[in-house]
């Protein structure tokens, strides 16, 4: 038998909605870099529509 034993804690009860999360604005840094990923995106797509647009036209002979 035991020497001691442990109580169980019930978790506490809510007692309503939770309360919504406040949205931080977003750092300088974070900011910058979310331009610098969209203009590289929008250049990657850019690129890709070329490249497409080169493989069906003819091979010159």
């Amino acid at each position: 038998m035991p020497a001691f034993t442990f109580e169980k804690i019930s978790p506490p009860v809510r007692r309503g909605p939770i309360a919504p999360v406040e949205q931080k604005q977003r750092g300088v840094i974070v900011q910058m870099l979310d331009r610098l990923v969209e203009a590289r995106a929008r250049r990657a797509a850019g690129q890709d529509k070329v490249e497409t647009i080169r493989s069906d036209s003819p091979a010159p002979e």
